[in-house]
């Protein structure tokens, strides 16, 4: 019944890839850990390597299918790329470490700070003025969010489109294409995490949970989340649905919302 599920919540990471850009971060993370209950507290750590392969794969699939001339918008991104995979190794060895219940409310603080920041911040619900949007053209990000976005996403196992996204909606960009951007930006995150995860020692020989893991990552959940994520990543990607700008904004909100309530429900 677990693979049956995670497979299910799978269609949702692919859709969440797509649409908002989070390569299935947000929903694995609580996912894995209702899955892994068993492990107890050591469950979140587990999540947010599982998390980080999960990552790799559905952004890295969501950015091959992503049009060359939105990408396009990257150029001149290496030093931002270079900076976040930096930042998300820092932020992996810290997940090893760190208290396992620090990274679960660190977590769900995280998503109602941001939840809070877009609802009240001008630049996400209300962008700028169209006079204003035409005249400027989109801004790229800074690289110096490079390393602390990504040592916070690899730490909470998000992949950083919760940062990123905003960010490049307030520099100018639309949802369609600050979502879109989010995959290339995600995977630049996600692959460095993935890697520590997957590298090292599991958990503690004693630990009696009946879960086969490889270093921290869970094999078996990654699989069945992208059972179902892969194949709706490329529908979606071909036929997107059109989404108005201030529904999409306000969508996101939503998702962001849910997971934090899924996390306080399951962890």
């Amino acid at each position: 019944m677990d693979v049956m599920a995670l497979t299910g919540i799978g269609l949702l990471t692919g859709v969440t890839t797509v649409l908002f850009g989070f390569g299935g971060g947000f929903v694995a993370v609580p996912v894995v850990v209702w899955a892994d209950a068993a492990l107890g507290a050591d469950a979140m750590r587990v999540a947010t390597a599982t998390s980080a392969l999960v990552m790799v794969v559905n952004a890295g699939f969501a950015t091959a299918v992503t049009p060359r001339r939105v990408l396009g918008a990257l150029r001149g991104s290496g030093t931002l790329l270079l900076l976040l995979a930096a930042g998300a190794s820092a932020g992996a060895l810290a997940t090893r470490v760190a208290p396992p219940a620090l990274a679960r409310w660190a977590f769900v603080a995280y998503i109602a700070l941001t939840i809070a920041d877009l609802l009240l911040r001008p630049g996400f619900l209300r962008p700028r003025s169209p006079a204003k949007a035409a005249s400027d053209a989109p801004r790229p990000l800074p690289p110096v969010l490079g390393a602390p976005v990504g040592a916070v996403a690899a730490f909470l196992g998000v992949g950083g489109s919760v940062m990123t996204v905003p960010a490049m909606r307030r520099a100018g960009h639309t949802m369609h294409v600050a979502t879109a951007l989010a995959n290339p930006l995600t995977l630049a995150i996600a692959l460095p995490a993935a890697m520590v995860s997957l590298s090292g020692s599991a958990l503690p020989a004693g630990t009696d949970a009946h879960v086969h893991l490889v270093g921290l990552v869970d094999p078996g959940a990654a699989a069945a989340l992208l059972l179902g994520a892969l194949p709706v990543i490329a529908v979606l990607r071909r036929r997107p649905p059109r989404i108005p700008d201030r529904t999409y904004a306000w969508s996101y909100i939503a998702l962001l919302a849910v997971v934090a309530a899924a996390m306080l429900r399951w962890g």
